[in-house]
């Protein structure tokens, strides 16, 4: 076997013009980012008080998004045993068997609600319930901002039969 005919790799040879330096070097110098920077900064402060500015809208959208997941757990009690359960027995039939009232047949062990608590609203207040409701089968309300029935604006109430 003659191993004089296989030569080992070469370097590449230099560049005359400086151009392969430049390029293994290459990156962002300190004016590029400061202007990144910059647009970063415009943007930050236009988009940010739009997105954050709302705080009682996300509270409203928060009241409703609980309202509806009390439904569905009001709604499996019901496929459960029969019935809602009355306004005296409340929220709580959903977490704990009622002793009072129409006494539930089948209730599920652990309850209807995830985290086996009745949630308050987004302002720190109970949901009301009422079964029967005076606008569905049940009605649930948070009292928005000012906890009082009624109001206008951010003190608005949230309603179970107002979200369809």
């Amino acid at each position: 076997m003659n191993f004089s005919s296989i030569n080992p790799p070469q370097p590449p040879a230099p560049s005359t013009n400086g151009a392969q330096h430049r390029l293994s070097e290459a990156g962002f110098t300190l004016i590029e980012l400061l202007v990144v920077l910059i647009i970063i900064g415009i943007l930050a402060g236009y988009v940010g008080p739009k997105i954050m500015g709302h705080p009682e809208e996300a509270k409203r959208t928060m009241a409703t998004v609980q309202i509806t997941s009390l439904e569905t757990a009001l709604e499996t009690y019901k496929l459960d045993n029969g019935a809602y359960p009355s306004t005296e027995q409340g929220l709580q039939a959903l977490i704990e068997a009622p002793t009072t009232g129409r006494l539930p047949k089948k209730w599920r062990t652990g309850g209807y609600l995830a985290k086996g608590k009745i949630p308050k609203d987004p302002w720190g207040n109970d949901f009301t319930y009422l079964c029967p409701g005076t606008h569905s089968d049940f009605d649930i309300t948070s009292y928005g901002n000012d906890g009082q029935a009624g109001g206008e604006g951010d003190d608005a109430d949230v309603n179970n039969w107002a979200n369809e």
